[in-house]
């Protein structure tokens, strides 16, 4: 399996078609969509409800197949792997974080960022991890178990868990939207922090500006369609776009 260079986007899609359903209920999720996701870069998709902006992320992460077009992580086509080896990539190579934060509520932190580490069989590296504990702030949180954290505490673990097995490329869908505003800053600036400090690459779906202004890079979808990249976004300046998105719709 092919390791992820800088020479290419660490992920991505070329002339990707997603359709669901058939004949007159048929939805065009997306339509001919070329992107690529810079490596060691935090990347944000946004774009009106039903731009398509989940499903690109879903196709590109390999948990959903395209109609028609190419999906590929670092040099892999994810069309030319069959199930076990599409699932050994991502183990190896992607981490996911979502808006449930996803954790076993039965597990201490440390077993929860270790668990996809403890699935493949694998300890992984212990200096990794001491470091990740680190810098997401959850050394004196090890021993309790997720009830007994916020919100934002629960949400830096299942980040610290993403990032574990040292991937490539996480994808984050949604990652602050069960959050207040303090607690989803602090997410956003980890990942930031993480992005730099670690040379990884997040690739975020949100709908919001001020979490998009972490990334850098905003790739703006629209009736299933790429329509716009900001680089060194800003809040007022995404939300414009958005506005604009909003009340024009796709440009032809």
């Amino acid at each position: 399996m092919t390791t992820l260079t800088t020479t290419r986007p660490a992920a991505g899609v070329t002339g990707a078609v997603k359709v669901y359903g058939s004949g007159d209920t048929a939805v065009r999720a997306l339509d001919g969509v070329s992107v690529g996701f810079p490596a060691g870069r935090f990347t944000a998709i946004m774009g009106p409800s039903g731009s398509g902006k989940s499903t690109l992320m879903h196709c590109a992460a390999g948990l959903d197949t395209l109609s028609s077009g190419t999906a590929f992580i670092g040099d892999t086509e994810l069309s030319t792997l069959d199930d076990r080896r599409l699932t050994l990539l991502r183990r190896d190579h992607v981490g996911f974080v979502f808006q449930a934060f996803n954790l076993i509520p039965t597990l201490t932190v440390a077993e929860n960022i270790t668990l996809p580490l403890d699935l493949a069989g694998t300890k992984g590296s212990p200096e990794w991890i001491d470091a990740l504990i680190d810098v997401v702030g959850l050394r004196d949180r090890l021993h309790h178990r997720p009830a007994e954290l916020s919100g934002g505490q629960q949400q830096r673990v299942a980040v610290a868990r993403a990032f574990a097995g040292r991937p490539d490329i996480v994808f984050a869908d949604e990652p602050t939207g069960n959050l207040d505003s303090r607690a989803g800053a602090e997410v956003l600036d980890l990942l930031g922090d993480a992005v730099r400090r670690t040379n990884r690459t997040v690739v975020m779906v949100t709908h919001d500006p001020v979490a998009a202004a972490h990334a850098d890079e905003v790739v703006f979808l629209a009736d299933g369609r790429l329509v716009d990249r900001m680089q060194a976004p800003t809040a007022d300046k995404v939300l414009d776009r958005m506005k604009a998105l909003d009340t024009k719709g796709a440009p032809s």
